[in-house]
């Protein structure tokens, strides 16, 4: 493995995150692939293709050989399914599926079980729940009544929780409402609990009626969907004022303008656009699904400007490689097969965006990046059609094409060809900055499995150090404290121009890099507009109105702070010079508990976990069974050190991404996944508790009429929001999603 990885210039980041998620393995667990086995695997099952439209086996062979360079250079990646299951029996090549909910007891649980089937075999789901009739509505065929879309929510979403706890990608949803629909309010709202719909990103549904009644100050009609009556009038601007609050408590809902997504619409005969993919950039009829792409920009630059023939080359290559997916895949349902064949959408997009400007020296936040920008997905859309168009020449366009806007036009193979989509774990293995938005840090520290903590540096920054004579590890540790470099004395004005990161750049000025690319898109823009933790309502309300009023499609808002607990308090337990004073809490005689029986290499480990008043974990005992000797000892003094950790106040979490993945010559499989050392398997034994534990504080809250305490939401935020589960990083809210650039977790795949 060693020598491909080499071959195919990874970093060590990519080399894990592929190791983690995307080679194969053996029945246990074994990885039996390398990385040039994977992207060879790929290129000959997309390849193949090219035999059903009569390409002879020299010419299929020869294209083989441009989808693997393709790949290996880092210029093109397609999405995750694809890389994971091509040329394998699952065959699962899609992420984004948007089904149907009809308003019948029997449509709804239809919608449950393929979605079901769908996230198995690795895909995401989006639903639109408008159909639904409103809570309270007469149910006709037994005369009871209705208990409304979001009672329904808590279905998709217990579903989706039962298929992932076995799954190679984690289920994830996107549910929306329309805002005319009678139970906006209670849809709008219904993320304030963060215990419920954990598996759901929520965004509402704006009209063109909708938004003008908002800036004229008008009344708008709620419609029943059953009867499609008026049952009611209400203030815009109050549901308006709703929508921006959550948003600012807790980032969601999002927004999508589906008037604006249907005069986009390139089949408008076909039907109507109800729903979205989990991150919002990928809109979908009834039953249909779509295949991802991303060009890397930062790939495309030559003698410090953009190299124009390169990116052509990639587009049409990139335009094939997609399209051939759509033959290759094997779809989870026949009509989801069906649907696709016959629109044949594609959604090429761009990641590294970020990392392209530095090379230009051009900041982020500038004018000649929004018209840089412009020329890029002008050229990228373009080009694809060409691509599409000259497809179409070969195998026909794609069947639905007499109904659609561009019959009597441009015969094209694709209805759809550009998307800009999330690129999280394909940017790692890109090595480049995530789909158009920008650096997250210009240095952060990674937590590697085995516990250690390695500084990661923006290698242009680095370079550009390097070549001013002021680069030393010294400054990258300093940097990597806050990420940013803007308060360092000794770095130049014109590097700290150019190196901008994402909350150093105006929420405008992120719309308006959004607004940019979705004039040459044709789907729609996954992107975050960070907000600084001082951000106010207003500053959201106005994020919103600029996107409305810039053509945005859709818009999501993360408030940096509003969905992490704070792991460390200023001020309280602090001493005069500003240490913090760590004292072990007396233990109380009597202390409850429970004992977990774990599988390590050494044998059978109880691992028994009492807790305090709080139901918080306390302290940590071991008995390694009849491994005795120095097993026995080794363990007893983790728990001793975990205990004292505990007593002192230190997080559980926090221990167990020290302990979480330290490697030992016998690791074994158990029912709670491989089992890595002894020192592993107390790690997931405390894990399992904090994950039981959060049900109490989930019960204590619910039972409460006042708000959570400070406390009791950190507690439970430490479940859904805190560090990454997989590796221990820090998250980052970017493309719509909690993401971590360590290990290439996200919360939404």
């Amino acid at each position: 493995m060693e020598g491909a990885t080499k071959k195919l210039d990874l970093t060590r980041n990519a080399i894990e995150v592929l190791k983690r998620r995307y080679l194969k393995k053996d029945e246990e667990g074994r990885i039996i692939e390398t990385p040039e086995e994977l992207f060879r695997r790929v290129a000959a099952a997309i390849a193949e293709i090219d035999s059903l439209y009569g390409k002879r086996d020299t010419e299929i062979n020869k294209t083989k050989e441009e989808f693997y360079e393709l790949m290996t250079s880092l210029r093109f990646l397609p999405n995750s399914p694809t890389l994971m299951n091509a040329g394998t029996p699952l065959g699962q090549l899609s992420a984004c599926f948007v089904l149907p909910v009809e308003d019948s007891m029997e449509g709804i649980f239809d919608a449950v079980k393929y979605a079901a089937i769908i996230h198995k075999s690795g895909g995401g789901t989006g639903f639109s729940f408008s159909r639904l009739r409103p809570k309270g509505d007469v149910v006709g065929s037994t005369k009871g009544i209705s208990s409304g879309p979001v009672s329904f929510m808590s279905v998709f979403d217990a579903a989706t929780e039962a298929v992932k706890q076995g799954g190679r990608r984690r289920g994830a949803n996107m549910g929306l409402l329309r805002v005319d629909h009678p139970d906006i309010i209670e849809f709008i709202t219904c993320k304030d609990d963060l215990s419920r719909f954990t598996n759901f990103n929520i965004s509402v549904g704006l009209t063109e009626e909708f938004m003008k009644a908002v800036i004229n100050d008008e009344k708008y009609d709620l419609i029943n969907p059953r009867s499609g009556k008026v049952v009611n009038r209400i203030r815009a601007k109050e549901v308006f004022d709703l929508i921006v609050h959550q948003a600012w408590k807790n980032g969601e809902p999002g927004i999508v303008f589906l008037d604006r997504v249907n005069a986009a619409n390139p089949t408008p005969q076909i039907g109507e656009i109800e729903a979205t993919n989990p991150c919002g950039e990928q809109p979908l009829l009834p039953y249909e699904s779509c295949n991802l792409g991303s060009i890397n920009l930062s790939k495309m630059v030559k003698d410090h400007a953009i190299d124009w023939e390169l990116l052509k080359d990639t587009v049409w290559k990139a335009v094939h490689f997609l399209d051939n997916v759509i033959d290759a895949n094997k779809y989870p349902l026949e009509i989801i097969e069906r649907n696709t064949k016959s629109n044949r959408k594609i959604g090429l997009g761009v990641m590294g965006w970020a990392d392209l400007l530095v090379q230009l020296n051009i900041p982020y936040n500038s004018k000649e990046a929004l018209s840089l920008a412009e020329s890029i997905m002008r050229f990228i859309l373009e080009q694809g059609r060409l691509a599409s168009a000259e497809l179409a020449k070969e195998r026909g366009p794609f069947p639905n094409y007499e109904k659609s806007i561009y019959y009597n036009k441009m015969p094209l193979r694709n209805a759809t060809i550009t998307t800009i989509a999330p690129t999280g774990t394909l940017s790692i293995i890109a090595g480049c900055s995530s789909g158009i938005e920008p650096l997250f840090a210009i240095c952060f520290i990674r937590n590697v499995m085995d516990g250690t903590k390695l500084v990661e540096v923006n290698p242009y920054f680095r370079r550009a150090m390097e070549k001013l004579g002021l680069w030393s590890d010294e400054l990258a540790q300093r940097i990597a404290e806050t990420g940013s470099i803007q308060g360092i004395k000794e770095i130049p004005e014109e590097i700290k121009r150019v190196f901008v990161t994402a909350h150093e750049i105006s929420p405008s000025d992120h719309v308006r890099m959004q607004a940019t690319f979705q004039q040459y898109v044709d789907n729609a823009v996954s992107k975050t507009v960070n907000l600084p933790k001082d951000a106010t309502e207003e500053d959201v309300r106005e994020v919103y109105l600029l996107a409305y009023r810039l053509g945005c499609k859709g818009v999501t808002v993360y408030r940096d702070g509003s969905r992490q607990g704070q792991v460390i308090q200023k001020g309280k337990g602090q001493t005069e010079t500003g240490h913090i004073s760590l004292k072990p809490r007396k233990r109380p005689e009597i202390l409850q508990g429970v004992t977990r029986l774990m599988k390590t290499g050494c044998g059978n480990l109880y691992v028994t976990i009492n807790k305090d008043e709080k139901n918080k974990p306390f302290e940590v005992f071991t008995n390694i069974g009849k491994a005795g000797g120095c097993a026995a000892s080794q363990a007893e003094a983790i728990g001793r050190l975990i205990s004292l950790a505990l007593r002192s106040g230190i997080q559980p979490q926090e221990i167990v991404k020290q302990l979480k993945g330290i490697s030992c010559h016998s690791p074994v499989w158990s029912n709670m996944g491989k089992i890595t050392s002894c020192s592993d398997a107390i790690a997931k034994a405390i894990e399992a508790e904090i994950r039981e534990g959060k049900v109490t504080v989930v019960e204590k809250i619910n039972n409460k009429n006042s708000e959570p305490t400070e406390e009791e939401k950190f507690n439970l935020e430490i479940v859904h929001y805190g560090a990454c589960p997989e590796c221990g990083s820090s998250l980052s809210y970017e493309e719509g999603c909690a993401t971590c650039h360590s290990c290439g977790f996200t919360k939404c795949s």
